[in-house]
Parts: C-alpha cells; structure tokens; sequence
C-alpha cells in the first residue's frame, strides 16, 4: 500500500493536488478525520492480495480534533515503523497570498466565524498544522505557482515518482521575487558574474547558449559549480539512505533569469546519471 498524505492551509493547494492524484490513479478521501486513519489503512491492507499495492491519498487538515493534530506526527511515524509507504506533503503559500486567493473567490475559510476575520484564521491555521508541517517530506510552496504549475509540479513529483527512490528536484529562483522557502539546501549565485549587465544578453536565460558562454568564461562560476557539485553528489547519497522520500535544492540570484537557471541546468545534468527521479525547475522563467 502507497499512502500519501496531503496538508496545509487552506487556499495553498491541496484539493487540486488530490484531483491530480485521483487523476493519476490513487483512491482519494477529503478531510478524513485522523482517528479514522487506522482502520483505513487496516481494512485496505486485509484487502491486498499478491503483488497488489493501492495507493492512497488521504487530506488532514485544521478540520481535524486539535488533540489529535497535535498527537498526528508520532502516528506518522509509528506507520512508517511499521514498513507503510507512507508520505506527507505539506501545502502552503505566503499569507499576503492566501488573502487575495480568498478575496478572489469569496470563499469562506473553514476557521472564520463572527468573532474570527480572515487573517485571524490564516493564522490560528499555521499554528494548528505545526506538527504536521514539522515532518513533511515535501513541502510546495504555491505563493509563485499558477494552478497549471501547481499540477504539473504534483504530477511530476508525486504522482510520477517511480519506484522508492528519493526525488530531487533542482529549482532556480530569483531572491528579488521572494526566497524559496520549500527548500531542503540553497545556494546562492549572486556573487557571481551578472549577464544582465551585458546588453546583447540581458534579454536571454541561463538556458540560450549566449549566457552559457559568458558564464563558462569566468573562473569563479566553474569554481562555484565544482563546489557545489562536490557537496551534492557526496552527501546526497547520504539524505538518500536516510530514507529521504525527497530534495528540493534552490539556486538562487537575484532575478532568477540567468546565473540561477545556468547553475541549476548545469547540476541536473551532472546528477542525472546518479539519480533516476530528478526534475529541474525554474521558477521566475516563463514560456516564450
């Protein structure tokens, strides 16, 4: 049995990643209650037979008993003691962000009442998910995310995960947009020659071959390259025999256009022989 359990505040995400689980196969269930989880997972795993292994997504969120929120993550771990295929993804977005998500669709968020506003119950939220929040094995940051990459991300990542391996994913980011907060390990490029200085190249990306060149030409961005590449193909392999399900590692400079992306490029390809699930993101870049 593969269980995926899906948290997080509310207007980050999660509905539109179990429609894309569902989608992909995986029995979902909405706001389980979490004292119902158990006998879920026994009932399912009298019912396998063979070779045959259900997956199961399953929603928790600040709907459920605060006790037993706060008593979830031993359970989490009790599960996995026992040899379960067991994930937990945690979905969350910045709060300026969730106002306007709520504001756009007039929705109303499942802990406000008369005596709570929305931005009260953002809040009181983060606090209830703590414990889950402080053991997931992904977190997906959805603040700079539209819904179309939301989907793509959880298709890629999750539903696409093939085997028990651990995914990376190497994701370039630009600081002025905001850090990437769903980060395992950053590292930061802005010491690095900028390209955008360059007129002939400030309109192009770490991807055109213009930018590929310039960068290739100083000896501090192959200094850098080695350094980090070093550290990755070391001790990646030991976050892997950890039992990491996965690792996300940001790159960043300052717009995320060109010293970013090139770093980013650069790693996945150099990785891609070590690992079999390893994704490469760019998250300020935008179709042409």
């Amino acid at each position: 049995m593969r269980l995926v359990i899906v948290s997080g505040r509310s207007g980050s995400g999660k509905s539109s990643a179990l429609h894309v689980l569902e989608d992909a196969g995986f029995t979902c269930i909405d706001n389980l209650p979490s004292s119902l989880l158990p006998t879920l997972i026994k009932q399912v795993r009298n019912q396998c037979t063979g070779d045959d292994a259900p997956a199961y997504a399953v929603s928790i969120d600040a709907r459920n008993d605060h006790e037993d929120l706060q008593e979830f993550p031993d359970f989490v771990i009790a599960l996995r003691q026992q040899g379960l295929d067991c994930e937990l993804l945690y979905f969350d977005a910045a709060e300026a962000t969730l106002l306007r998500r709520f504001s756009e669709t007039r929705r109303k968020h499942p802990l406000s009442n008369d005596n709570t506003d929305l931005k009260a119950a953002i809040k009181r939220e983060s606090q209830l998910l703590e414990p889950i929040a402080n053991i997931a094995d992904l977190t997906i940051d959805s603040s700079h995310l539209s819904l179309h990459q939301l989907r793509d991300l959880v298709k890629q990542r999750v539903a696409g995960r093939r085997g028990t391996g651990m995914a990376v994913l190497i994701q370039s980011f630009g600081f002025k947009h905001g850090p990437a907060t769903d980060c395992d390990l950053i590292f930061d490029a802005r010491c690095l020659p900028n390209p955008h200085w360059e007129p002939e190249l400030r309109k192009l990306n770490g991807q055109d071959q213009g930018v590929i060149d310039y960068l290739n030409g100083h000896d501090d961005v192959q200094a850098m390259y080695n350094d980090i590449s070093h550290y990755l193909q070391r001790w990646l392999p030991k976050f892997a025999d950890d039992n990491r399900s996965y690792m996300t590692i940001g790159i960043g400079c300052t717009g995320g256009q060109h010293r970013s992306v090139f770093m980013a490029e650069r790693l996945f390809k150099a990785l891609q022989g070590d690992f079999a699930n390893i994704q490469v993101r760019h998250r300020e870049l935008r179709p042409r």
